[in-house]
């Protein structure tokens, strides 16, 4: 598949795009989920003190 005509071009870059969001998300979803866990562990440690 070249990429010199319109269609597959449009077609390449949706891929590359939504391969890079899918990429972002995953990431961001990480960050929350170890926010999440310092938050807590956080906090117990306030509790125990």
């Amino acid at each position: 598949m070249g990429r010199r005509n319109e269609t597959n071009r449009l077609a390449h870059k949706k891929k590359v795009d939504n391969k890079k969001r899918k990429e972002q998300e995953a990431k961001n979803s990480l960050k929350e989920k170890r926010k999440a866990i310092l938050n807590k562990m956080n906090k117990e440690q306030t509790n125990e003190s």
